[in-house]
């Protein structure tokens, strides 16, 4: 159906669609988006989406603003050195073609589009983790015009956001979900080297996993064995449109990059009529739609309260369809199903067989509710089986036709005057602008027929390949003038040409110069680090989450040690400073308002004991800079991965950094040549492989919230066995579960070509073990300063070896 729209919509609300493909695109426009969102063939978290090239970016955004659609381009990954200027010319190139806004992960990135492109609205990606207050303005004092909030930001956080700072807020309202915070993922990129943060996540979420005891090895939940334990269902939030649009959030977003088209219209339909017209105002058919189009079951989310069984698809990962009948006879090959609900030639069923799997079809027939029909082919399937639709060739084919043909129309007025002897003049007139065209035909005496106002507001009428329609007429015609029927078309059409081309630009910037281009890049891109005063002499550094790891530590052995815990702080802080070595407080990955009043109190009670404090989120940095003078260290949260990262960071007030665990020792050294920060790797520990806010073991206990998490008796000790038999510990502490990497980080016996690179310190992760640690750091150390033989090192790690399986991560490897 045509909806004939008003030139311009009296909102500030957002319906944000996913566009994989021009087809997506197609079908998020005419179905009712905002805006949208897409990616160009590199540097965008989607790499195994179709994509944009030049041309069809281009395309694009000009078939989106003539429609008044915003366009907003991804280039959420994280960025290596070598990849910069290939990028900022992209994005000259996006500058040029008047997209909207990008979508942005790397902070260095970030540094260099504000200070090159400063018109350009840069939107912060869910991928930079941000959850409070503190980092929506963090970001906004960057210079960022917009925040993707992160997917289990509660409601009432994001309210009392909203009502502290003017940045615009995004949220996810439907579709699939990480079981991790976005940004804060490293499992696929550990395991496999396909990293989420570069766009080639493999999905390891969606893998099947068994719970098992950490020290025994026993999997004694039985029951939860081999089942999804980290996959979680699809988000749908239409039944509570109104509580998100009320909490402060203006752009509503749809995920589904990797979507079919017909997914992103039906889906973009109903949440557009629920924008409108409020939920009650869909129907059943429309609810179905939704359901039908794609499911994994469906969540309101954890920023709406689901947790636990509510939250996670732990039977099965993928589309589940809706339930069409059950199996009520069998007969070798033949199955005969009941039909609950009326089903189509061409629909897709599946059903699970006698030993677990699931088998499908396509029927070559249709039927009735209440029929059973006679499917051939099936074997294995049980007396009273569920039938399931996983596509609707009908629901399909309603909206495909949804995304052919122009269903936009905005209204425009045209006067026209000829006179004889002079040219045709049309006017058209779109709100308060008037566009007038002249003729090159003289209008002449008609010699036979006259031309009559009728024929011509025929022609000029004939807009159907347009996004206009013709709202209201002026004719002005001398008697018997005449002028060819075709030279009335082309006048319409070139007015109509000049139209499009003053919507298409009306709100586009003027695009960078070349020389001012090269000026900036020049600028931004020379790095003249101050020659570093080194004073720890490679470096050691040591992390430890618990008083009994601390005590097992050599003070003498370590140059700066990381404290994870409160009580018994103060201790361990007066017996490193008797020593003189330095003191940072190990903060959580993820804090929310609580929990940084909770921080302000401590850090309060132990100031003048600590150097400073180690941060892994922009929001925690933000807000240990707003309330004390004390030294900030930046941890791997917070994605270091290039040098105009480190040196955004350091301008926005950290002393240290510890580089991302995911580059390579060449990139490292890149890093290290343009940086005068005291930079940190990881050589020693566990990699937190997720951080999640759901707990996998609520799913044995059926918690419906995380409010016993103190007390609970799951939350140490147990982990997760994946397909191939390994095991990863997780705990839960702090609101959030973290699951290790099975095999620790070992590079002892590199750790000086890491020191070559530039490195300052090596840090050793103490986690969540209790036994080696003296060992192993006293030998880091001994070894950092020569104090033992490179045969010694290969001695201690064949021992260990025998003990642990251990890998060198990706210092010599990379990502994808």
């Amino acid at each position: 159906m045509e909806r004939k729209l008003k030139e311009v919509e009296d909102t500030n609300m957002e319906l944000l669609a996913p566009a994989g493909s021009m087809e997506a695109l197609f079908a998020a426009v005419q179905n009712g988006a905002d805006a949208v969102y897409l990616g160009g063939k590199l540097f965008n978290a989607r790499k195994s989406a179709a994509n944009f090239d030049y041309e069809d970016l281009e395309t694009a955004v000009n078939y989106a603003h003539l429609r008044n659609v915003k366009v907003y381009i991804t280039v959420n990954i994280l960025i290596d050195d070598g990849e910069m200027k290939e990028i900022l010319n992209y994005i000259r190139y996006l500058e040029k073609i008047g997209i909207d806004g990008i979508i942005v992960q790397d902070l260095g990135l970030a540094y260099l589009v504000k200070n090159i492109f400063p018109e350009l609205d840069l939107h912060a990606s869910t991928q930079m983790t941000i959850n409070n207050l503190s980092g929506a303005i963090f970001l906004r004092n960057f210079g960022f015009t917009r925040v993707v909030l992160a997917r289990e930001t509660p409601l009432e956080e994001i309210k009392h956001i909203h009502r502290n700072t003017d940045i615009e807020l995004e949220g996810f309202v439907h579709g699939a979900l990480c079981i991790s915070y976005s940004g804060q993922c490293l499992m696929s990129s550990i395991i496999g080297a396909r990293s989420g943060n570069r766009g080639a996540c493999a999905q390891p979420c969606r893998m099947p996993y068994s719970f098992v005891d950490y020290d025994t090895g026993d999997t004694s939940f039985s029951k939860w064995n081999r089942k999804y334990l980290l996959s979680p269902r699809d988000l749908n939030t239409l039944k509570h449109i109104e509580d998100i649009v009320d909490s402060g959030i203006i752009s509503l977003k749809i995920e589904g990059r990797m979507k079919r088209p017909e997914y992103v219209a039906a889906v973009v339909k109903n949440y557009r009529k629920a924008l409108d017209m409020g939920y009650d105002s869909l129907t059943d058919e429309d609810i179905l739609e939704v359901e039908q189009i794609f499911n994994r079951g469906f969540t309101k989310g954890l920023m709406l309260g689901d947790f636990g069984r509510s939250f996670m698809a732990y039977d099965r990962p993928d589309n589940r369809g809706i339930l069409i009948g059950k199996v009520v006879k069998e007969s070798g090959k033949k199955i005969y199903v009941e039909l609950f609900s009326n089903v189509n030639k061409g629909d897709g069923i599946e059903l699970k067989t006698s030993s677990g799997d699931y088998i499908g079809n396509v029927l070559k027939f249709s039927g009735c509710k209440g029929e059973i029909i006679e499917i051939d082919g099936m074997e294995d399937i049980a007396i009273g089986s569920s039938v399931y639709r996983t596509s609707s060739s009908r629901l399909l084919a309603k909206m495909a036709g949804s995304i052919r043909g122009e269903s936009i129309r905005y209204p425009i007025d045209m006067a026209m005057d000829i006179s004889i002897g002079k040219p045709a003049e049309l006017n058209i007139i779109y709100g308060k602008k008037t566009f007038r065209v002249k003729s090159d035909y003289i209008v002449e005496r008609a010699k036979r027929v006259s031309l009559t106002k009728g024929r011509v507001i025929e022609q000029l009428s004939k807009l159907n390949y347009t996004v206009y329609y013709l709202k209201n007429t002026s004719i002005d015609i001398d008697d018997n003038a005449f002028m060819p029927i075709g030279k009335i078309n082309e006048l319409r059409r070139k007015g109509i040409k000049l139209l499009d081309k003053q919507r298409r630009n009306s709100d586009r910037q003027v695009p960078i110069s070349d020389r001012l281009y090269k000026e900036r890049l020049s600028k931004y891109f020379k790095f003249t680090p101050s020659k570093k005063k080194n004073p720890y002499n490679k470096g050691i550094s040591v992390s430890v989450c618990r008083y009994s790891q601390f005590e097992k530590l050599d003070l003498k052995k370590l140059d700066r040690v990381y404290i994870g815990f409160i009580d018994g702080l103060g201790e361990a802080a007066i017996k490193a400073k008797k020593l003189d070595k330095e003191i940072y407080l190990l903060t959580g990955r993820i804090l929310y308002r609580g929990e940084l009043k909770k921080l302000r109190k401590e850090l309060a009670t132990i100031l003048d004991l600590i150097d400073g404090v180690s941060v892994s989120n922009l929001g925690t940095l933000q807000f240990v800079k707003d309330n004390f003078t004390i030294g900030v260290h930046g941890d791997i949260g917070l994605n270091v991965f290039n040098s105009f990262t480190a040196k955004a960071l350091l301008e926005s007030g950290l002393d240290s950094i510890t580089l991302s665990p995911e580059l390579n020792i060449k990139q490292i050294e890149k890093v290290c040549n343009n940086s005068s920060m005291v930079l940190e790797s990881i050589g020693y520990g566990h990699l937190p492989l997720m951080i999640t806010k759901n707990c996998p073991m609520a799913l044995i206990k059926n918690c419906i919230d995380d409010s016993d998490c103190k007390l609970c008796p799951y939350s140490k000790g147990y982990g997760l066995r994946d397909r191939k038999g390994i095991d990863f510990y997780m705990e839960r502490n702090g609101g959030v579960t973290t699951i290790y990497n099975s095999f620790p980080l070992m590079l002892l016996d590199d750790i000086h070509k890491i020191y070559d690179s530039g490195i300052d310190m090596i840090r050793l992760d103490f986690t969540f073990e209790d036994e080696g640690i003296g060992e192993l750091q006293k030998i880091y150390y001994d070894y950092a300063h020569e104090e033992v033989s490179r045969d010694d090192v290969i001695r201690f790690i064949s021992k260990y070896r025998d003990k642990n399986n251990i890998t060198k991560g990706h210092y010599f490897r990379g990502v994808i």
